[in-house]
């Protein structure tokens, strides 16, 4: 017999959804209230909130000579952290279209692939420069009609669990209540204003941008893009943040973690979002006049679904829904489960998206009868039901998170399996002894493989977040059922040769902090650092931990010498690379403590003594060429 409960009141909240409107309407409204405002900030350029919407206005008019239409897909691929990037965006929006955004890093098989699963009727790329795609039409002879709630504001593609990503489409209808809600949730004794700056620091690939660009946008503050160095330096932009005068902050609890306290002074609202945040975190950056949030919410349901207030105390939960979302945990019948158990996270409500695939969107968005609802989301995600806000447990299936992106073992699995000479491959996630996790892909195989090309073929296929540290085992575990057993696969890894004791010096040192924060055995000065799955965050950590004796290091310099010899070779070059010898600090004996502080006071008349004579002379010569009468001159 099933035993059903209610749902919980607190997780119920699609009746408060605000009226349907567009991010068009949300960003007119701002730009006729705040139109002197700066809105974009890139370091090199400055653009008011009237500025942009020109250029944005001018750009969506070129478009539509291109033939772009209202509910067209429009590309964007551009370089990060330029005024081009949210002129594209914006004139997209303008033009009635959804944009389709592809990080400019990422490979030209990713964008190839995800400009034609959408459809993209063009692609702007650097400079603004308009592509059209054989998906394109001729030149539209008149404006088309406005921009309506109904139309997708944005497709952006997600991990997927067949190999080939996924993408998610999500209307103005969402994107505007998801914007209205939030203003309901931040900073109610203050809100946000055009004195406020937000910092943009995430790929417009990952959804979570939307966040950081209209925190700024719906309430005139100013959005400060971050250079893309910094952010994979992780923590040098500590210093950025002070320096750019940043007061609202969007990101991952990993690269908050490495910013100094001093860096966060003047941020008034600090949003995380994209993996667990661990309490100790939480509880370090709480500060007076400052609000933490920790927020959840996949793709598929536009951005962010419930979120919670952290005061700094255990645990740190995911929070109770938007105004708009409906929340409910199911068991695996799908019926509710009761306060305090843990099950399966289902979204309805206002913010659900879909997927262009029809097939998948049947399958993932499907009616849940159980809980009365037409249409509804399984998140996959395990939580614990909670009517004080909901606690995040794991997942139940194969998807996991990295830095904040959302990645399903089995799209690597699948590209790992089309590599020469590759017989078996899975993916899996291990931590480290420092607590990093990371991405290994295990293989089995034949005669016919090359590690070197191997690695080559992934990194031209998949986004480096994407791309696993590579090993080769003997066989892949197996379950009862036939399925790989990811839990059972080696780690820490085999030693491949000699312990890096072999190594000397500087690479010797370089070795130890690879084996604790990469959990690789260094054998070599040929190893090299993304070969061991070495990533943007992990480099930060590294260089973290090397600034001990270098202070001028920057992540760029691993990625220009990724092997232990190469960055073994450039810390020798900096003058203070020999790894330096232990310094004994002896306290001083009695006697010398005594006899300092008997003569502390004699030297501090002597000190007085001084600025008197200087004193003198000085009102000496003022007497002598002045008829001041307070000057007295000294016999």
């Amino acid at each position: 017999m099933v035993t059903t409960f209610s749902l919980l009141p607190e997780l119920l909240a699609g009746d408060r959804a605000p009226a349907p409107s567009t991010l068009v309407d949300v960003f007119r409204r701002t730009v006729a209230e705040c139109g002197d405002s700066p809105a974009v900030d890139s370091g090199l350029v400055t653009m008011t909130y009237t500025e942009l919407d020109a250029a944005a206005s001018e750009l969506a008019d070129r478009l539509a000579e291109h033939g772009v239409r209202p509910g067209d897909k429009v590309g964007v691929r551009i370089k990060s952290g330029t005024t081009d990037l949210y002129v594209a965006i914006l004139g997209i929006l303008l033009a009635g279209g959804a944009y389709v955004p592809v990080d400019a890093d990422d490979p030209d098989e990713r964008a190839r692939v995800v400009f034609e699963e959408s459809s993209s009727a063009a692609v702007i790329g650097n400079d603004l420069v308009i592509t059209a795609t054989a998906a394109g039409r001729a030149a539209a002879p008149t404006p088309g009609r406005g921009v309506e709630p109904g139309d997708d504001a944005w497709v952006i593609f997600t991990s997927g669990s067949t190999g080939k990503p996924k993408g998610v489409a999500v209307t103005h209808r969402s994107a505007a209540a998801f914007v209205e809600a939030e203003s309901r949730m931040f900073l109610q004794d203050a809100p946000l204003s055009p004195g406020d700056r937000v910092m943009a620091g995430l790929s417009v690939a990952f959804d979570a941008s939307c966040e950081e660009m209209w925190l700024a946008w719906a309430y005139g503050a100013c959005l400060v893009p971050a250079p893309r160095s910094l952010v994979r330096s992780g923590v040098d932009v500590g210093p950025w943040l002070k320096a750019n005068r940043i007061t609202v902050v969007s990101t991952v609890p990993t690269l908050v973690s490495l910013w100094p306290d001093s860096a966060l002074t003047e941020v008034r609202l600090l949003i995380m979002g994209g993996e667990a945040c661990p309490p100790e975190l939480a509880a370090r950056l709480q500060a007076p006049g400052r609000e933490v949030w920790n927020t959840y919410g996949p793709t598929e349901a536009t951005v962010v679904a419930c979120g919670a207030i952290l005061d700094g105390t255990d645990p740190v939960r995911i929070g109770l829904p938007l105004d708009g979302w409906d929340l409910a945990v199911v068991d695996a019948a799908g019926y509710p489960v009761a306060a305090g158990d843990s099950g399966e996270l289902i979204i309805g409500g206002v913010g659900l998206a879909r997927y262009l695939d029809p097939a998948k969107d049947a399958e993932k968005y499907a009616p849940m009868p159980t809980l009365g609802w037409d249409r509804a989301y399984r998140s996959g995600d395990i939580v614990r039901n909670d009517p004080e806000g909901l606690l995040f447990a794991g997942r139940a299936d194969d998807q996991i998170k990295l830095g904040g992106r959302r990645i399903e073992l089995g799209e690597i699995d699948e590209q790992m399996l089309r590599l020469p000479g590759v017989v078996g491959a899975a993916a899996a996630v291990r931590s480290t002894k420092s607590g990093n996790q990371l991405l290994v892909g295990y293989l089995t195989v034949d005669a016919g493989y090359d590690a070197q090309i191997a690695k080559g073929l992934l990194r031209q296929r998949m986004p480096a977040a994407l791309v696993p540290r590579l090993a080769v085992v003997d066989e892949l575990p197996t379950r009862t059922s036939g399925k790989i057993d990811r839990d059972a696969l080696p780690w820490p890894l085999p030693r491949r040769g000699t312990p890096s004791a072999a190594l000397s010096g500087t690479a010797a040192w370089i070795a130890e902090i690879w084996a604790e924060v990469l959990g690789a055995e260094v054998t070599s000065g040929a190893d090299d650092f993304f070969d061991f799955g070495g990533g943007s965050l992990t480099a930060a950590q590294v260089v973290s931990r090397l600034r001990e004796k270098h202070a001028e290091l920057a992540v760029g310099d691993v990625y220009a010498n990724p092997t232990v010899a190469g960055l073994a070779a450039h810390l020798d070059e900096m003058g203070t690379s020999a790894v330096m010898s232990d310094r004994t600090v002896a306290p001083l004996r009695r006697r010398t403590q005594i006899v300092q502080l008997l003569a502390l006071g004699p030297l501090r008349a002597l000190a007085a003594l001084r600025w008197i004579t200087w004193l003198m002379l000085a009102s000496t010569l003022g007497a002598l060429l002045t008829d001041l009468p307070w000057l007295i001159p000294f016999p």
